[in-house]
């Protein structure tokens, strides 16, 4: 017995030595701070970007589609429907100008009293040193019933890591028979 004592002190003490390393390692890795520089994150800088968004759902090449329809047709807010779209983005209000990326995301009826869309969105650059960088737009859209619609940038990759900031709306062209829409947009961008 009084072998066995020692014994099981000595194996009792490297378990807690074991699970003590342990707990402090998976401290360590879980979090921790980083060098910016290592990381080539500059100064951080504060951009603004202007284009249109061509939100085209008539045609033979519609680049907006409905993937859901309202589930009854007594909402008058159509709540419940969502669309997918993968919209280019120009530099004027024409299509014919020159496309500087796409928008590409979903929409969909998020209110059952007054029309409010849910956006979620990335507006993928192809243009200049942006080529390959996205932002991401995510927020509530009271549609053409506001003149300008304000939506957070959440995020983004490429020259837009860390990206955060805001994004406002106005409807430059709206076809109520239709459905397609050109809409302005300006974001003001914080990134490194």
């Amino acid at each position: 017995m009084a072998r066995i004592l020692p014994a099981f002190i000595v194996f009792f003490l490297l378990c807690s030595f074991s699970a003590t390393s342990v707990s402090a390692g998976e401290e360590q890795g879980f979090g921790r701070p980083l060098d910016r520089k290592k990381h080539k994150l500059k100064k951080e800088k504060l951009s603004h970007f202007n284009f249109f968004f061509h939100d085209i759902q008539s045609g033979r090449n519609p680049t907006a589609v409905q993937i859901v329809p309202p589930p009854s047709n007594t909402s008058k807010t159509f709540f419940g429907f969502v669309n997918m779209f993968d919209n280019p983005l120009t530099l004027g209000p024409e299509l014919s100008s020159k496309t500087v990326g796409k928008a590409q995301g979903f929409y969909g009826s998020a209110s059952q009293e007054e029309f409010a869309l849910l956006m979620v969105m990335n507006f993928a650059f192809i243009e200049g040193k942006y080529n390959g960088s996205t932002l991401s737009i995510l927020g509530r859209n009271p549609g053409a019933t506001s003149r300008v619609r304000e939506f957070p940038v959440i995020g983004g990759s490429g020259l837009f890591r860390f990206a955060r900031g805001y994004a406002l709306a106005t409807t430059h062209e709206l076809n109520m028979k239709t459905g397609d829409a050109i809409i302005e947009y300006n974001l003001y961008v914080f990134h490194y």
